[in-house]
């Protein structure tokens, strides 16, 4: 891509080891511990200018308290988002809040299977505030792909995010078998024109060692369906480190030859800054 362009992570996450002063909630497949630091350090030596950091669900549940300070110590770093309880009785409220707060660039819903309709008076609540407040929801859909797009059609101006190009993906080997086999549903959310997608995890669901040849006809596809504009790419890094490195994640789209130069630089970034309306700041 040129040196003028921002490469920018659609998700990644920080977090502390487990401590009394700020207990995890779950568990987390991967590091015991990747703090702000070690992630800015991780980006910077591959050349990728920011990233929206996710406070990681499975760890933190709602508190968000890590990823503020962490944008606190890396300014012009990383837009924030953070998961939202839709059983709240006040989440509306909550992410109005959270969308006035310096940094925040989006809200966070865990669209678990089963849990949920469309009725559903918390969804509704969030949706509703992130349309009002002119924020994304990212939503981690996969398994859920119907509901999500019941929920597309009735909240029209909502900017919808894809998690993890709703598809479930492996923390460890082996790779599934057929590891795209939701393929046809999720190109089917093209329809929805409030909806975007993350191509975010893509290696670890390739057959193949660094590059994940056998990946790009399924996410060609995808490409095909939203249009370069609506994907964004992202490692999804810490997830899965037990399948690929953050390096071979970013490089994986670079050293392609599926893609042209025009075409990395708006999905690698272009895409990103457009509809979070963010980006980083580039130092030097």
């Amino acid at each position: 891509m040129p040196e003028s362009t921002l490469t920018i992570d659609c998700q990644v996450h920080a977090y502390e080891k487990d401590s009394l002063s700020r207990p995890w909630k779950g568990f987390l497949q991967g590091p015991d511990e990747v703090t702000g630091d070690d992630m800015v350090a991780a980006m910077d030596s591959v050349g990728v200018d920011g990233a929206i950091l996710i406070s990681p669900a499975s760890l933190y549940a709602y508190d968000a308290s890590y990823a503020l300070e962490v944008y606190a110590k890396h300014p012009g770093k990383f837009g924030l988002v953070r998961p939202f309880n839709p059983k709240s009785e006040t989440v509306g409220e909550e992410v109005e809040e959270w969308a006035a707060t310096p940094g925040v660039v989006g809200a966070r819903i865990m669209l678990r299977p089963y849990e949920f309709t469309e009725y559903d008076p918390g969804l509704s609540s969030i949706l509703d505030a992130g349309a009002k407040a002119g924020i994304p929801i990212n939503i981690m859909c996969s398994g859920n792909l119907d509901l999500f797009s019941q929920l597309a059609d009735k909240h029209p101006n909502t900017q919808m995010v894809i998690d993890h190009l709703g598809i479930p993906q492996p923390h460890l080997p082996p790779v599934p078998e057929n590891p795209f086999a939701d393929l046809d549903k999720v190109i089917s959310l093209a329809k929805h024109d409030n909806v975007v997608i993350k191509i975010s995890g893509a290696g670890t669901l390739s057959h193949e060692s660094f590059p994940y040849a056998d990946i790009w006809e399924p996410l060609g596809k995808i490409f095909n369906a939203f249009g370069l504009d609506r994907c964004l790419w992202g490692t999804d890094w810490t997830r899965a480190v037990e399948l690929l490195t953050y390096k071979e994640g970013v490089e994986a789209f670079r050293v392609t030859d599926s893609l042209s130069d025009s075409e990395r630089e708006i999905l690698m970034g272009g895409s990103l800054s457009k509809i979070y309306k963010w980006a980083p700041e580039k130092k030097g």
